[in-house]
């Protein structure tokens, strides 16, 4: 759960039941509570970009989501689902870094309902088609979730839905408050994994692999689909036979009769010249193997350029992962390896 060191709320939250009742939580607490005029956030503490990055990302912002425009997913979902925006995790790596920029705190939106009627409004558009939401494109809703029950709403909401899915990605263990939750099959939750080397090296504050399994098996319990998204993926000395160890103890943990409701999704490390930047800035201490000599320069779906590992590093990778899935994991779903 996130505890955040301040909490800034947005006036026009406390017009919304649920704005309300995080002010009286936050401020029964004792927790440092800070009202705001506007949207315009006040009151972050930090000289540089580096404190302003650790002070952001133990504050957290109460407002109202203006805009219900979502934005769309491709290609794992039709929408975003705004819940949250921002996370409590300090992964070096992530592109949120850049995404958020200066505002790297975790906003939760008071107004839930009405994003859901919104979702109601795309999902009747689509008529007799599926249409799938992603509620972690910007965020992982997880560590807000024992006081706003943000998610628990979401998926009830879902699991009501003929023809909407909900799925979301998290780092994080906290998973009691969604675990009785009328899901109906329609909700898959999804587990970012990675070795305890990349774990320890670059992803501060948050669980342990270890943690993050016992999670998912508490999910697939309560009858979930569940994924695992193995990313990024760095190529190291002993990469495979760490990544080989993480896939077993994988495996070990979760019976065989249940694998067809596990996907894996694996994705190679990659950076853009303004992540680099903006990642020296705020962990100027950074170990992360950013050389662009020993990269690949390719442009996205998205317009813009990356820097990748080498052809020949992709296919070592994809070879790799594939067989190490389809042997431990011969009933699941590899959605892709890239």
């Amino acid at each position: 759960m996130f505890n955040p060191k301040r909490v800034l709320i947005e006036k026009e939250a406390l017009t919304y039941p649920l704005g309300q009742e995080l002010y009286e939580y936050f401020t029964n607490k004792k927790y440092n509570v800070i009202l705001l005029e506007s949207n315009r956030t006040k009151g972050i503490p930090g000289d540089t970009k580096e404190e302003k990055y650790k002070q952001g990302k133990s504050t957290l912002v109460i407002g109202v989501k203006k805009s219900l425009k979502f934005q769309t997913c491709k290609p794992s979902a039709h929408y975003q689902l705004p819940l949250v925006t921002g996370c409590i995790g300090q992964c070096e790596y992530c592109y949120l870094n850049t995404q958020l920029g200066d505002k790297p705190y975790t906003r939760v939106y008071v107004n839930i309902e009405e994003i859901l009627e919104q979702a109601k409004r795309y999902i009747e558009q689509r008529e007799d088609e599926v249409t799938i939401f992603e509620g972690a494109a910007t965020s992982d809703p997880l560590p807000v979730e024992s006081y706003t029950h943000a998610l628990k709403k979401t998926i009830e909401f879902f699991g009501k839905e003929k023809n909407g899915r909900f799925r979301f990605v998290t780092k994080f263990n906290n998973v009691e408050d969604i675990l009785d939750v009328n899901h109906n099959g329609h909700t898959t939750v999804r587990f970012s994994i990675n070795t305890d080397r990349i774990i320890k090296s670059y992803e501060h504050k948050t669980p342990s692999f270890n943690k993050r399994i016992e999670a998912a098996y508490k999910v697939l319990n309560a009858g979930y689909p569940i994924g695992f998204i193995i990313a990024p993926v760095f190529f190291y000395d002993q990469w495979k036979n760490e990544y080989s160890m993480l896939i077993k103890e994988t495996k070990n943990l979760f019976p065989v009769d249940k694998h067809e409701k596990i996907t894996f999704e694996v994705i190679s490390h990659r950076y853009t010249t303004k992540a680099k930047n903006r990642i020296n800035e705020v962990f100027p201490k950074t170990t992360l193997p950013m050389n662009d000599i020993e990269r690949t320069f390719k442009y996205g779906q998205f317009g813009y350029g990356k820097y990748v590992y080498n052809k020949d590093e992709m296919k070592e990778m994809k070879t790799f992962f594939k067989e190490q899935l389809e042997s431990n994991f011969k009933n699941s779903e590899i959605k892709y390896i890239i």
